[in-house]
């Protein structure tokens, strides 16, 4: 057996580590978190980039760009976050998220993308889509032999690109 994994090791390259690791348990930790977060029950928000999570999740360049972003004293008012909505969710509100899925793609130049989907507006009475799928995008790359998530990527408005949260990180650094 140990022939097969030291074949398969050096078959695969640099896209062993990846494999060797689950892609998806950075992801899942996140997603937890936030599902936690609008479950509606009451208990203390949990944030996604504290501490210990920012060190264990994210790539070094991302937590770089969080860092800089969060120097940024007109980010947020509480000095919590550099941002004034839930990422996950790309808002202010959110319903129970449901029918969550995770989609762990092919790896492609060094980098997985793990693609979420989930309905987040099937309490909304303002006229949404409560049956609309939203759709994240955490980009994984391998670093000392584990996944971290080093982007998260929403979905744009209608007609506009994709929002890259390491972007957004940079523009808040910025100021902008």
């Amino acid at each position: 057996m140990k022939k097969i994994s030291l074949a398969l090791a050096v078959l695969l390259g640099s896209t062993a580590p990846i494999l060797a690791a689950d892609v998806t348990e950075p992801v899942k930790e996140v997603m937890d978190a936030t599902m936690k977060n609008w479950s509606g029950a009451d208990g203390d928000w949990i944030d996604i980039f504290d501490p210990s999570k920012l060190s264990r999740l994210y790539s070094k360049d991302f937590v770089a760009k969080y860092q800089a972003a969060i120097q940024n004293p007109a980010a947020d008012e509480d000095g919590v976050s550099p941002f004034a909505y839930d990422v996950i969710v790309n808002g202010e509100d959110a319903c129970p998220l449901e029918d969550l899925t995770y989609s762990p793609k092919a790896v492609a130049d060094g980098t997985t993308e793990v693609v979420v989907t989930f309905k987040k507006a099937t309490c909304m009475d303002d006229g949404s889509d409560k049956q609309a799928l939203t759709t994240v995008k955490f980009e994984m790359l391998d670093e000392g032999g584990k996944p971290v998530i080093d982007d998260i990527v929403t979905e744009g408005d209608p007609g506009q690109p994709p929002n890259s949260l390491k972007n957004t990180m940079v523009q808040i650094a910025k100021g902008q």
